[in-house]
């Protein structure tokens, strides 16, 4: 008797190739920061936690810059796709 469950193929599409290891590395250093922040308003130091939040904000926008600046620099532009199957 033939098995019709599909394969792990099927509902694990191949993924993209990685292309900048340091967005994950942006996206934990954010949460770090972030988590500090949060720890030190828990603990009363509103001072020190303003201040994590600034640098988090600063890494974020760095995070989202790579992001941005590696679709740019490997031609990721979704806009340009549609455009070309639509020529073709």
């Amino acid at each position: 008797m033939a098995s019709s469950e599909p394969a792990a193929s099927e509902f694990f599409p191949k993924k993209k190739d990685v292309r900048n290891p340091l967005v994950p590395v942006g996206a934990f250093i954010t949460a770090g920061v972030l988590t500090a922040g949060l720890i030190s308003f828990r603990q009363g130091n509103s001072h020190l936690g303003q201040k994590l939040m600034r640098a988090r904000v600063v890494v974020q926008g760095a995070t989202v810059a790579l992001m941005v600046g590696t679709a740019y620099y490997y031609g990721d532009n979704p806009w340009q796709r549609e455009h070309k199957k639509e020529k073709i």
